[in-house]
């Protein structure tokens, strides 16, 4: 990856104002053409833009400057970074290695099963195959399919958790809304429900009536007694 210098217009400012630079020096080191630079130098161009010392930033030397403000006709060479950072990798199918391509059919089979929610492209993208396979291991068209067994990718090492976890939400969040037929949850049509009254009967057992005469009678039948029991005490 070739070295680009950062915030050009910038860098350009700073050269102007603290070296004896040229201005075909400073517009070839930062890119410009060198009218715009001039225009920095005269005020013209550039009036909110704030400095940026290539040197405190590790991509100029004061050698270099001093080399170049000593020979109108040298070049400015960027520095070399101290720290380099790799180049990201062009994404593709993901690599499974030889000795675990065997267990990718088990693990197209679990989350066929497991996750359902899943596109093809998102299970390609997990363990690395085509989606001719995975349609024939869904249409059980596989040529092993009888003797192929559900197995979670993670623990076969085909994917991360993180990586599963996260293609799973991203299925979810297309997914519709569970209807209220598939939750099991559904209301009774409204002509079944008008016939119910406000006041619906309860199945619970009624108390019997209590007959106030057949009360009073066994309260006189006791007090009848009771002077009776007390006389045969006393003797």
């Amino acid at each position: 990856m070739a070295q680009q210098l950062l915030m050009p217009k910038a860098t350009a400012v700073w050269l102007v104002d603290n070296t004896a630079l040229s201005f075909d020096q400073i517009a070839q080191f930062c890119k410009l053409h060198p009218l715009e630079v001039k225009a920095i130098a005269d005020g013209e161009s550039a009036q909110g833009i704030k400095g940026l010392d290539p040197i405190g930033t590790g991509q100029l030397s004061r050698e270099e400057i001093a080399r170049a403000e000593g020979n109108p006709a040298y070049r400015l060479k960027l520095s070399e970074p101290k720290v380099r950072v790799p180049e990201s990798k062009r994404k593709g199918p993901r690599y499974t290695p030889v000795s675990k391509r065997q267990d990718r059919p088990n693990a197209i089979l679990w989350l066929v099963r497991n996750h359902p929610e899943l596109k093809d492209a998102q299970i390609s993208r997990l363990v690395g195959t085509t989606k001719s396979t995975i349609e024939q291991i869904r249409e059980r068209t596989h040529w092993n399919s009888a003797n192929l067994t559900a197995m979670d990718p993670v623990t076969l090492g085909l994917c991360s958790q993180i990586d599963l976890d996260l293609e799973v939400e991203r299925a979810a969040k297309g997914r519709p809304l569970p209807t209220a037929a598939e939750m099991g949850a559904t209301l009774e049509p409204a002509r079944e429900t008008e016939k119910y009254a406000f006041g619906y009967d309860r199945d619970e057992e009624k108390e019997p009536e209590m007959d106030a005469d057949a009360v009073f009678a066994k309260l006189k039948s006791l007090k009848s007694t009771t002077p009776d029991d007390e006389d045969d005490d006393r003797y």
